[in-house]
């Protein structure tokens, strides 16, 4: 007898709830702790089939340590659960499991690949270089407009200027330099961080041989090519490689029934830092590079025709299936070659 499982996740409790021949013969709650659910469902359903829960933040945790004790478990997307889940009458924890179970049973859902924790460590190191970048943003600028309020206007600059010229300012302001001057340091010390963050994604880059090989495009640094080979994680998991544009969300949604069919902006689907890390890299091809190649002289034909913000998202969904197909080949960039469709 086969049994199935619904997991309905969250931070303190997860929502348990067990089926066999089309009813539900159990469910319950314990804590959210992977070693507990295990002892449960070897206690509850011994003949387990299939593990079935959503995305989340606990779910690469939740898969692969139940995926270590030997359990089935199958991680699935939210959004296609949710358009089942909804049906049910009342939102509760407890009706989410009976759900998932449900569709667990009749094999209703679509599973995701979960990233391992070699990509997830790597994409943890660059999003929290990303925060301290944003936070030394944000703090410079609030020292700006807290120093206009008393006729003190920073001149342009950055790094060490930027620094020089708040302390310079400040200077014979001692009332209010003992407010500022505390996030003058804290802005230092998060740059200085954010910074040694940067060479140690740049250190790694030059170890991995998937960067490497995307690095000599140009106009793409070490955080885009780790972000890309993270993401992604093999070529393999993509049958072909315009389907990675699909799945970053740069491809254009379409709407058809009867005689109406039109599509309209891109899906944005996907993971959304990537997406940003793909057009940047294709503003930076079609503005800021220097070395020619068949990729930007697309890209610029492109921009004659239809603008420069379109022209980059089309260059940053070629530039993906590009980068894919270099890593399925193995190949670097050839500044003649002719970009992938």
């Amino acid at each position: 007898m086969k049994e199935y499982i619904g997991l309905d996740v969250s931070m303190k409790e997860t929502a348990v709830s067990i089926r066999r021949h089309g009813e539900r013969v159990w469910r319950g709650k314990c804590a959210s702790d992977p070693a507990v659910i295990a002892q449960l469902v070897r206690k509850r359903a011994p003949a387990v089939e299939r593990i079935v829960f959503e995305t989340g933040p606990l779910s690469v945790w939740f898969y692969h340590a139940l995926r270590a004790e030997g359990l089935p478990a199958i991680c699935i997307d939210a959004r296609h659960a949710k358009s089942a889940l909804d049906m049910a009458p009342n939102k509760t924890d407890a009706n989410d499991a009976d759900g998932l179970a449900h569709l667990a049973e009749i094999g209703f859902f679509r599973e995701v690949r979960v990233k391992g924790f070699d990509s997830m460590l790597a994409r943890t190191l660059i999003a929290a270089r990303n925060r301290l970048v944003r936070i030394t943003v944000d703090l410079s600028n609030h020292i700006r407009g807290f120093m206009k309020t008393f006729g003190l206007l920073i001149p342009a600059g950055k790094g060490s200027t930027f620094e020089a010229h708040v302390r310079r300012l400040l200077f014979d302001q001692p009332k209010l330099s003992e407010i500022l001057l505390p996030m003058l340091d804290a802005w230092c010390a998060t740059r200085l961080q954010a910074a040694r963050l940067a060479r140690q994604i740049a250190a790694e880059a030059r170890q991995n041989e998937g960067c490497r090989i995307l690095m000599s495009i140009p106009g793409v640094g070490a955080i885009t090519a780790t972000s890309f080979v993270t993401a992604i994680e093999s070529p393999d998991n993509f049958r072909k490689s315009r389907s990675v544009g699909a799945w970053v969300g740069l491809t254009t949604r379409r709407y058809q029934s009867g005689e109406i069919d039109y599509k309209g902006h891109i899906s944005r689907r996907g993971d959304h830092h990537l997406r940003g890390l793909l057009y940047e890299a294709a503003s930076v091809i079609l503005t800021r590079s220097s070395a020619e190649s068949d990729l930007r002289t697309w890209g610029l034909k492109l921009r004659e025709r239809i603008g420069f913000k379109r022209a980059a998202v089309a260059l940053a969904r070629k530039l993906a299936v590009t980068m894919h197909a270099m890593l399925r080949d193995g190949t670097l960039f050839e500044r003649g070659m002719k970009p992938t469709a």
